[in-house]
């Protein structure tokens, strides 16, 4: 910078954001981003204060409608936001939809607990709404208050008399700062269903009032998280029926887990800290985790349960324990300190603690009084530890061929130039065809190919020897060099892979699929998903895994050509070019694989990082995405079918 540039820059160019400025200035730092995932958060936002309602013992009702003109309105029975005059001069009310970080969950004597805390506030959801309006019920009378883009519109006013109590609260999302006003019915009701399994009685209603799209879902179940497990299960069979419940409410830190094992190889487990899903788990986690192997350990020692074939004494892992596990831990802390990734783990030291000795403890209690589910329990994992002494061959096969331990990368991996994993593609093409095509057509310096052959084994059946078996993902394992299983115990982190793991080695920070757009491409696609989602989740929520959009068509009128990633772009281009010239007939390519598109071609489309549409892979909801792969890619055919016939209204392109 140069003298003359220097003195251009005064205390004059430092702008301050007043009042909710900041939030309509920068939205995305409030709520994630201004797509579906963040217009979704709104709700989330303003529910959770009823939420914490319930959690102070105040409420036990919520409704949510999805209004005809796209308004949201949350209505509860708590006590009402309070309307009295605040120090700052205005009324409580105003003060929480107007100022950021206002409200009664900084006073311990208000509530305890809160999971809205993690969250913005509903100051956020004011300040991103063309308009909202607040309606607070006490004191026998009608408080109503109107706002429009984060600012007071009207005084407070009382607007009747009432013998109810609660808040209710209803907005209109601000049009020009999100890309699409348009709500997701299954994804609100989603959250509001877990919020109800999480929240044991809590009665949550829904309904969606927009012409041709009413429907209504009530969500209340009595018996909280055990309901939670049986929902998680879906269809895969339980090896006992009765689930395991452990609870402790008036601890420091109230506990609530409910815990049952089916017949499956994969571990489902789920963790919250005050309703919020901590999807990277953390040290409740790893107390729950600990507890598990310890009790299940001292128990089946104490009845002579852990002897293998020849009457030798067993000791099982932690690996072993949790396969087919399928668990809900959730617990309350007043202070919780997140971290990690998406700032989803918990990090409060003495809650590790805490969740293993009330675990332990629980789980003995249990075990003692129905020594049958202890027996079957017991049994299961003995039957994972001799798969997992199977698969130890394979595992060490993988290490001896990884690059970082000595080994060869993959012969079929066409790796890039560059050693930095940031900078680093990898993709995971189907078929030597198009991995030829994507090899000649990509950029050596970043861009790594390697081709995959016929179909992967399904990870949700397959057990852990015969997955590491199977060519395909030791192929995938050695060419990520993150290795793969080990029986760590540590971290707590919801990755099921161990010591053996680490996301650290990772080569490539950017692992894109790319598959033909039919049948057997989107199977590929799933299978791989799969794979990733079940064995090497830190992929996923780390934010490595994508999914290439190759185009569907290609449009052409003589020399001009332009793709289609859609049938509405592909009608649009037609249009276009008849346009431009009616006379000049327009050819259309429907590309079923990418092999019909030379190098040229699929560089241009697909891998060009200048143009190419890539789609992170998330767990938005870890609830649902573990129930929908259970029943997509799990042993019973009944769930398949009734998955694909309530969804076959969707489908948009298909191909058969």
């Amino acid at each position: 910078m140069t003298p003359k540039d220097s003195t251009k820059y005064s205390s004059k160019k430092i702008t301050v954001l007043k009042g909710l400025e900041a939030v309509r200035k920068r939205p995305a730092m409030y709520i994630g981003d201004v797509g579906k995932r963040g217009l979704h958060h709104l709700v989330y936002e303003v529910v959770d204060n009823s939420v914490d309602e319930a959690l102070a013992g105040h409420c036990n009702r919520i409704a949510v409608v999805i209004q005809a003109d796209d308004r949201v309105s949350v209505e509860d029975n708590g006590r009402g936001i309070p309307v009295d005059i605040h120090s700052r001069g205005r009324s409580g009310l105003e003060v929480v939809m107007t100022v950021l970080h206002a409200g009664g969950k900084f006073d311990k004597g208000t509530y305890k607990v809160s999971g809205g805390l993690h969250g913005v506030g509903v100051s956020v959801v004011n300040a991103l709404s063309e308009q909202l309006i607040a309606e607070v019920y006490r004191d026998g009378k009608i408080y109503r208050q109107e706002y429009a883009h984060g600012k007071t519109k009207t005084k407070l006013e009382t607007v009747g008399k009432t013998k109810k109590r609660g808040t209710k609260v209803t907005f209109l999302p601000d049009r020009n700062i999100f890309q699409n006003v348009e709500w997701d019915y299954h994804v609100v009701a989603d959250r509001l269903r877990e919020l109800a399994y999480l929240n044991k009685g809590l009665k949550i209603t829904l309904e969606d009032q927009r012409p041709g799209q009413t429907q209504q879902d009530v969500f209340q179940f009595k018996g909280g998280l055990s309901d939670f497990v049986v929902f998680l299960d879906g269809n895969t069979q339980p090896i006992h029926h009765k689930v395991i419940t452990i609870s402790k409410p008036d601890s420091d830190v109230p506990i609530d887990v409910a815990l049952r094992y089916n017949d499956s190889y994969t571990e489902k487990v789920l963790s919250f800290v005050n309703n919020i899903n901590t999807i990277e788990g953390g040290t409740h986690m790893s107390g729950f985790r600990s507890a598990l192997t310890r009790g299940l350990n001292t128990y089946g020692a104490k009845n002579g349960l852990l002897k293998g074939k020849k009457g030798e004494k067993i000791t099982l892992s932690g690996e072993d324990f949790r396969e087919g596990l399928t668990a809900i831990i959730s617990v309350k802390v007043a202070e919780p300190q997140f971290e990690g990734q998406t700032k989803t783990k918990l990090g409060n030291g003495d809650v590790k603690g805490i969740v293993d000795s009330v675990v332990f403890e629980g789980l003995q209690e249990f075990l003692e009084q129905n020594p049958a589910v202890g027996r079957k329990i017991i049994n299961k994992a003995l039957m994972a530890h001799r798969s997992r002494e199977a698969a130890r061959k394979a595992r060490e096969l993988i290490r001896r061929k990884s690059a970082l331990e000595g080994g060869s990368l993959p012969g079929k991996l066409a790796d890039c130039s560059n050693r930095d994993p940031a900078m680093c593609e990898l993709f995971l093409v189907e078929g030597d065809s198009a991995g030829g095509s994507a090899k000649q057509g990509r950029d050596r310096r970043f861009q790594a190919i390697l081709p995959l052959r016929g179909k992967v084994i399904n990870a949700e059946k397959a057990r852990i020897d015969k997955l590491l078996s199977n060519n395909e993902i030791q192929t995938i394992i050695t060419a990520l060099g993150t290795g793969f299983g080990g029986d760590s115990e540590n971290g707590g982190e919801i990755k099921p892979t161990g010591a053996d793991f680490n996301i650290e080695r990772l080569r490539y920070h950017k692992i894109i699929i790319m598959t033909d757009a039919d049948v057997d491409g989107s199977h590929i696609r799933t299978l791989l998903l799969t794979f990733f989602y079940r064995k090497m989740p830190e992929l996923i929520t780390g934010g490595h895994i994508y999914i290439a959009q190759p185009p569907l068509y290609r449009v052409r009128q003589g020399k001009k050509e332009s793709y289609a990633f859609s049938d509405a772009e592909r009608d649009v281009l037609i249009d276009r070019f008849k346009r431009e010239n009616k006379t000049k007939k327009v050819d259309v390519q429907r590309y079923k694989g990418l092999g019909e598109m030379n190098p040229e071609q699929l560089w241009a489309t697909t891998m060009d990082p200048e143009q190419r549409s890539l789609q992170l892979v998330t767990i938005e909801d870890a609830a649902e995405a573990t129930r929908i792969f259970t029943d997509l890619m799990g042993s019973d055919v009944e769930a398949r079918r009734s998955f694909i016939e309530k969804n076959a209204q969707f489908v948009v392109n298909l191909d058969i």
